[in-house]
């Protein structure tokens, strides 16, 4: 990434989110914000160099060369600001957002991304100010972040700011509200927390718990056809890739389709040996390992085991999509630290 001339500097991590199961609600804290469906993106503008950086550090700008033009447009002359990419498409009559499409974008032919650019455009979204003109904003409180963020954006028709609002009650009914338009629950940030890249200082609630796993190998379905489930890893803090599930129960057209995307990774011709399934003791438990290289979105609704080394999944996991914009050195065990909201006491009746 080129140098430019702006107090903070590509590239630089973005600040994450950590996952709760319930809207933080102590007023006068935080700020709501509905949670975008789409890729994280930092832009960096300086006069006519506009750099696009994704979440992890790599440059998404050549995907995006329609939004690049809109950034130049559409935003003050010299500012670093952080949001999402998404593609808003017309479906059913209401405008929602289309995740298809969005990470169609990311495609290796130049031929491609330039046809791409013009049927199914991208839009970004803001959310934050890391700085605005020659002052850096990390260290200023998010109220201050936002108000920086609401100049920096001139025109909205391609570059837009997100609604916020400071009503714990009307953050909890967004929650509800927006799950239809491809948005997935609601981030706080605390009004007075500084910009803290790469620490999960956010909180997010989202409609059901999900994580980022690695496709860390596969078991053929019992049918002989296709892929039955897919093993997913996550990464410990030694750096070892552990066994922490399964997604299976695809459609026998989804087998053979992701068969042909994972086959390509596979480790030469080995069979590995797995540790048995407690849903199906009969089952056969060899599988086929691949290289570390594909992230894919599950749902899940509990972990089980307290040591990290013991840590799973409780249940077989549901497959949601694959993430093209993550990289599978982010999945590790810590996007899962969901603090029980109760103590057993609670439930109880009182005594």
């Amino acid at each position: 990434m080129g140098r430019m001339d702006l107090p903070v500097q590509p590239p630089i991590e973005p600040m994450l989110a950590k996952a709760q199961v319930k809207v933080p609600d102590d007023a006068g804290m935080w700020s709501y914000e509905p949670k975008w469906d789409g890729f994280r993106a930092l832009v960096f503008r300086d006069g006519h160099d506009v750099v696009l950086q994704s979440r992890n550090g790599k440059e998404l700008g050549r995907y995006f060369p329609e939004l690049l033009d809109a950034l130049r447009d559409e935003l003050a002359d010299r500012c670093v600001l952080d949001g999402e990419i998404v593609v808003p498409r017309d479906i059913a009559g209401r405008v929602r957002l289309d995740w298809e499409s969005l990470s169609q974008r990311i495609h290796p032919a130049q031929s491609r991304i330039t046809m791409l650019a013009e049927q199914t455009p991208a839009h970004f979204i803001g959310f934050d100010a890391l700085a605005t003109g020659d002052r850096s904003l990390l260290k200023e409180p998010f109220r201050v972040r936002r108000e920086a963020l609401g100049q920096a954006v001139n025109k909205k028709r391609w570059c837009h700011v997100t609604r916020t609002t400071e009503d714990p009650a009307l953050g909890t009914e967004w929650l509800k509200t927006f799950e239809g338009a491809g948005l997935d629950g609601v981030i706080a940030k605390r009004l007075d927390g500084p910009y803290l890249p790469g620490k999960r200082e956010m909180v997010k609630v989202k409609h059901h718990r999900d994580a980022d796993c690695v496709a860390m190998g596969y078991r053929i379905h019992k049918s002989g056809e296709g892929i039955g489930s897919i093993l997913l890893g996550l990464y410990r803090d030694d750096g070892e890739l552990q066994m922490v599930g399964g997604a299976a129960s695809f459609t026998a057209r989804d087998r053979l389709k992701l068969l042909k995307e994972l086959e390509p990774l596979r480790e030469g011709d080995e069979m590995r040996e797995g540790d048995p399934s407690r849903w199906n003791s009969a089952a056969d438990k060899r599988w086929i390992p691949l290289r570390p290289e594909k992230v894919c979105e599950v749902a899940y609704d509990q972990m089980e085991g307290n040591s990290v080394e013991g840590r799973r999944f409780r249940h077989a996991v549901k497959f949601l999509r694959w993430r093209p914009d993550r990289d599978p050195s982010s999945c590790t065990f810590d996007q899962l630290d969901t603090p029980l909201n109760y103590d057993l006491y609670d439930v109880l009746e009182a005594q």
